[in-house]
């Protein structure tokens, strides 16, 4: 579909939603940014995958990448409340495949760079994290954390610096740290984080048909009138 028609479709569907919707979605798309984006490797847990889908859309992050080699991603909808709704899961669960490498490839080949939130003996404190380049963060199960290949292939470590006798933070308040200090410094230091045009008319049109009701079929009289 190309744009012209999905901008027809925008104003179409515009009509059965109402305007605090409407501006809304606006408000929100101009803080929506793929500059950062998120790495869930194996997460099983489904309060804590959960409540970082939740954090993701509470600090303006679109993309989550969702790695699946053992264990099968399953958010719990009584905590994401609605929020999986709005961002783009992006799931890497072929069989038979190291989908650890799949995803690390994609992101290498979109300008990422990867960094691995874990203790390391290279790592930096989260503010140290350079933000020269898009940036997706990296988080693996609490009890078994990355993987050998995931350590081994991100491109660097972080850490978020702790007080007391614990010696991690779950992973869900560990995400909603990491997201906080890096989304603030993104939007204060760069000016390139913000979506595209053609990135805000997909979303449009997208979030549109998750408020109104039976939207395909809106869609159809839509496209079978114009074509008359």
């Amino acid at each position: 579909m190309d744009q012209s028609l999905k901008k027809e479709l925008i104003t179409y569907l515009r009509e059965f939603a109402t305007t605090s919707r409407w501006e809304t979605i606006n408000k929100v798309l101009e803080k929506r940014t793929r500059y950062l984006t998120v790495v869930l490797e194996d997460i099983y847990q489904p309060h804590n995958a959960s409540a970082v889908l939740r954090s993701c859309d509470c600090f303006g992050i679109q993309d989550v990448h969702i790695i699946e080699n053992k264990n099968e991603f399953d958010p719990n909808k009584g905590v994401t409340i609605g929020a999986d709704k709005w961002i783009s899961l992006q799931s890497h669960n072929q069989p038979k495949q190291n989908n650890t490498a799949a995803c690390f490839e994609q992101l290498k080949g979109q300008g990422y760079q990867i960094i691995a939130t874990t203790p390391h003996e290279n790592d930096v404190n989260i503010d140290e994290v350079s933000l020269d380049q898009k940036t997706a963060l990296l988080f693996g199960a609490e009890l078994t954390g990355l993987s050998d290949y995931a350590l081994e292939h991100a491109d660097g470590y972080a850490k978020i610096p702790m007080q007391g006798f614990s010696e991690s933070f779950n992973i869900s308040v560990s995400a909603a740290l990491c997201l906080y200090e890096l989304s603030q410094r993104m939007r204060a230091q760069r000016d390139d984080w913000q979506l595209d045009e053609n990135e805000i008319i997909d979303l449009q049109l997208d979030w549109l048909k998750k408020t109104v009701r039976a939207p395909e079929k809106l869609i159809d009289r839509y496209l079978s009138e114009r074509e008359e």
